[in-house]
């Protein structure tokens, strides 16, 4: 027997939902504007039974070919091999800027010195080469952004003192994605973790590459 609808996890089951609204949106069976109204009740719901009430009308069940498009999308970039040798990264800043962007491969251990100065570390097209990622902070009087793929998690042990962190990733069914914990201290300074486009509009993007795909513009089952 199946287990009921109110006792599964929420977060999976706003997942599930989540796919079936835009797999249904992609071959044209809702409109654009019916899409983002139940999209957005869907990243607001706190209840299973109101999650399944947004699909109950949708007959469409997402394929194994779309599960395929949306892994390839949304899972960040992972590679198990590495080198053994490989050597730390680190990031330094005093009353100036340092930055680290593009398509980079993590080593396991990032550290961060910022004094008076701005840190950006973007993991967003990054090579993952390890499953645990340890990023060491000390921030004096300083700002640091971290950008992280939507699933990626991301485990904070910072101490502030007079400073603030702050999380704004999302809460997705992550499996066995990479983690990143971010571990030190901030005095008189900020460090802040996102995402650079929020989950709403890459599921918009992504359903709307897969309506391009399969040529279903201005197109109605």
């Amino acid at each position: 027997m199946s287990v009921k609808i109110e006792d599964r996890p929420i977060e999976q089951v706003r997942e599930q939902v989540i796919d079936q609204l835009i797999y249904n949106y992609s071959h044209g069976v809702i409109s654009v504007e019916a899409f983002e109204r139940r999209l957005d009740d869907a990243m607001a719901a706190s209840d299973n039974s109101a999650l399944m009430a947004l699909v109950e009308d949708l007959t469409l069940i997402t394929d194994q070919q779309y599960k395929a498009q949306k892994h390839s999308q949304f899972a960040p970039n992972y590679s198990a091999q590495h080198e053994t040798d490989e050597e730390p990264l680190t990031l330094r800043s005093i009353l100036g800027s340092s930055e680290r962007s593009g398509q980079w491969v993590v080593p396991q251990n990032i550290y961060i010195e910022n004094y008076m100065g701005s840190i950006n570390l973007d993991f967003t097209d990054a090579i993952f080469t390890h499953q645990h990622v340890t990023i060491h902070v000390n921030c004096y009087f300083g700002s640091e952004e971290i950008y992280v793929p939507e699933h990626v998690n991301v485990v904070s042990k910072m101490f502030c003192i007079l400073g603030s962190f702050e999380n704004k990733t999302v809460s997705l069914n992550k499996r066995q994605a990479p983690t990143i914990q971010i571990e030190g201290k901030t005095v008189l300074g900020s460090v802040e973790v996102k995402v650079k486009r929020t989950i709403k509009e890459k599921f918009i993007s992504f359903a709307n590459d897969l309506k391009t795909q399969l040529g279903m513009n201005g197109k109605h089952y």
